[in-house]
């Protein structure tokens, strides 16, 4: 069940980021990402109503905050690197920030077996490998320390989200929308950058934060199944998603190395589940 939930936040994250960076070509990161924090946390807060989630001790509450806070920043790097540069540049670089995950689930104490850490870096080499030679895709330098920074806050969250969801992985993700809605709403009113935000945009700003929040809370759960070292992982191949979703609507080539990222990610998710 672990490994099924996190693949399935990848699927969700990669769609949310396709689409994400798609709107940021027409309006402002920051107004994207306030618009569709907006729609996620009505979503959650709903469902937290629903299933009684409330009711949770209030661990969730420090770590929910910091994920929000720092998650928030992360997006609007991403979506801003993902309409300055090519989608399957982007993507695979801000992935690697799972290494952050990875490398406090083993000072925690896990211990995946051998063949679930060769899967990983299997899994890991392919989610790169989507990117290819597209590294001399449009965008440059800006495009690329972005997703690095983008990478980092991902990877920060991915660890506090494991966390908060030992408490409540529904009250984390209210949380998280809470604070990142606060503080964005704060900026963007300030900055004016919510500006040309309108009725049009409202249907996909609001499908871009259900899938988004969609995928936190099933990292969130999968996070409390399995390995944080493992499932962070399996979460984390969402430029698979991207690249391929780029690929079917804006026509970005996949190159021979590219397709063979995705071949090589697949193989390293089997092994990961052989494991």
């Amino acid at each position: 069940m672990a490994i099924a939930l996190a693949l399935l936040s990848s699927a969700l994250w990669g769609t949310a980021d396709f689409l994400g960076g798609l709107h940021s070509r027409k309006r402002k990161a920051m107004a994207v990402v306030a618009g569709s924090q907006l729609a996620g946390l009505i979503v959650v807060s709903v469902a937290a109503v629903v299933v009684g989630a409330y009711r949770a001790p209030l661990g969730w509450i420090p770590w929910s905050v910091g994920a929000g806070l720092i998650g928030a920043l992360g997006l609007v790097a991403f979506y801003a690197a993902l309409a300055a540069g090519t989608m399957g540049v982007v993507s695979p670089i801000a992935a690697l920030g799972v290494a952050v995950p990875v490398a406090a689930g083993f000072l925690q104490g896990e211990t995946p077996s051998t063949l679930q850490l060769v899967g990983i870096v299997v899994a890991l080499a392919g989610a790169v490998a989507t990117s290819g030679p597209e590294l001399s895709g449009a965008g440059g330098a800006t495009s690329v320390l972005l997703a690095l920074f983008a990478g980092l806050c991902f990877g920060t969250v991915f660890t506090a989200i494991d966390y908060g969801a030992e408490s409540s992985a529904v009250m984390t993700m209210v949380g998280m929308r809470f604070s990142s809605v606060t503080a964005f709403a704060l900026v963007a009113l300030a900055a004016g950058s919510i500006a040309g935000i309108g009725r049009p945009d409202l249907v996909p700003l609001t499908v871009i934060g259900v899938f988004d929040v969609g995928a936190n809370l099933s990292y969130a759960v999968a996070s409390t199944l399995g390995y944080v070292s493992v499932v962070s992982v399996l979460s984390s191949l969402y430029p698979v998603g991207t690249v391929l979703w780029a690929r079917a609507v804006l026509h970005e080539r996949l190159r021979r190395v590219q397709v063979a990222g995705i071949a090589v990610t697949i193989l390293g998710v089997a092994v990961i589940s052989a494991g």
